[in-house]
């Protein structure tokens, strides 16, 4: 048994890590904040800590006798200022990771992106190359695992960072819920007919990872990408979830050409009137659909013999009967 603190406990990858650590006999800690919505941790043994990453009088008494942190918390969005995002992704970041020193917190994993590997290309791995022009999310997200890569050398606590692909599944209220809705409503269409490739990683499947190099000696100092290691393309995908919602897949597809340059205007127009809603489109998710994004696990698989437990039908069995059912809570 271990003592862990679980950052952004409250969130779709933090809820599901605080449930399989304390499945797995751990005593856990959940930081979140005080305005956070904790219905995924409902009914779960979790120690509920209320602080902020950027707040980091909260964060000493959450690293209390703590053993091993899981930084999960983050901005992730495909829009909004660069300022904001440096404050929560590096500046956060940067406070979790000194405060656990302080306080002799032995291991931190922490939550990265694929990201800042950027689109058009397959087969990427943890040594592909950073791309140009990157949004604020994955900027920053980059910016500050290359720190904590400078700053394990002024620590005896490991490291160890985690570059999730396309995460769905159970909780995925960012992604999941609004993507089969559109779907299920007609709302919904393909970029170039779902031809490329994408990385999507079942959530249990992402634990498991998550889990497994916090355990290893030898995935300290390490990052690693964690996919579902599959080849398939976005139509592919699509299809599976449209089968498992029992609705054929909308055939509606709009080419990259056209669909990038409108995403780009309409964010732009977003920007530039300072609006705070979401924009319905933005060049990331064109790109994300309309460009190879995929990535090997070929490391992963050489360090651990890792191979994913839960497969995609399953996996999308899983997503579909979630989403159903938090459908009709509503």
């Amino acid at each position: 048994m271990q003592n862990i603190l679980v950052t952004g406990a409250n969130g779709f990858i933090g809820s599901n890590l605080v449930k399989r650590l304390l499945s797995e006999g751990n005593k856990v800690r959940s930081l979140v904040r005080k305005t956070s919505d904790l219905s995924f941790l409902n009914g779960l043994n979790t120690e509920i800590v209320y602080g902020d990453i950027n707040d980091v009088e909260s964060l000493k008494p959450a690293m209390k006798d703590i053993d091993l942190v899981f930084h999960v918390a983050g901005l992730a969005a495909d829009w909004g200022s660069y300022i904001l995002f440096e404050k929560v992704n590096f500046q956060g970041t940067q406070n979790v990771a000194k405060t656990a020193t302080k306080a002799g917190v032995k291991k931190l994993v922490y939550i990265s992106t694929v990201a800042f590997h950027g689109f058009g290309k397959t087969n990427m791995t943890e040594e592909s190359p950073v791309a140009k022009n990157l949004i604020p999310y994955a900027e920053t997200k980059y910016k500050a695992e290359q720190w904590l890569w400078q700053f394990q050398n002024q620590t005896d606590m490991k490291i160890t960072a985690v570059r999730p692909g396309n995460v769905f599944g159970i909780n995925d209220r960012t992604f999941m819920l609004k993507y089969l809705e559109a779907m299920q409503t007609g709302k919904f269409m393909e970029v170039n007919k779902g031809r490329s490739k994408t990385c999507p990683v079942f959530i249990d499947n992402l634990i498991d990872i998550i889990t497994l190099v916090s355990r290893e000696a030898k995935a300290d100092g390490q990052a690693f990408i964690a996919t579902d290691g599959l080849d398939i393309n976005w139509h592919t995908f699509n299809s599976k979830l449209a089968d498992a919602l029992g609705i054929k897949l909308p055939k509606a597809s709009i080419p990259y050409s056209v669909a990038y340059p409108v995403a780009k205007i309409y964010y732009g127009v977003h920007k530039t009137l300072g609006l705070k809603s979401e924009p319905f489109l933005t060049p990331y998710r064109i790109n994300n659909g309309g460009k190879d994004y995929h990535f090997s696990i070929n490391k992963l698989e050489q360090f651990f013999d890792y191979q994913p437990q839960t497969g995609l039908n399953e996996a999308v069995e899983k997503t579909v009967a979630w989403y159903k059912k938090a459908k009709s809570s509503k």
